[in-house]
């Protein structure tokens, strides 16, 4: 696996780890819906970057194209996840407005995937 797309899917199981932690909070000690949110957000959403990280490793042709994706999938879940988590421990969340900006950029990372795997699968 190349370095970048190996620090992406490290980063991403990280995500999923703390994904998981939050569940187990969300359901023995939290009763805020905020963080089951966050957690299925975080798991769900590392779970997809890291098999398109393997996905970019064969795809030579649209690889580049798929590491973009990756990376604003990164971004968007980092910034989604983590609002919604602060709005939970924190009593003011220092990121007014991530969670709008990370959702966007979650869905325009998963579109980016999208077009780098059709490109791969255009290639001959």
């Amino acid at each position: 696996m190349g370095r970048t797309t190996a620090i992406f899917a490290g980063i991403a199981a990280l995500l999923g780890a703390i994904g998981v932690a939050e569940a187990a909070a969300a359901a023995h000690s939290v009763s805020n819906p905020l963080l089951k949110t966050a957690s299925n957000f975080l798991i769900v959403n590392a779970a997809a970057i890291i098999a398109l990280c393997a996905f970019a490793e064969t795809a030579a042709a649209s690889s580049r194209m798929l590491r973009i994706g990756i990376a604003v999938l990164l971004l968007g879940t980092l910034l989604f996840a983590g609002e919604l988590t602060s709005h939970v421990f924190l009593p003011h969340s220092p990121f007014v407005a991530a969670a709008p900006i990370g959702g966007t950029l979650t869905i325009l990372g998963w579109l980016i995937g999208a077009v780098g795997i059709f490109r791969h699968a255009r290639a001959p």
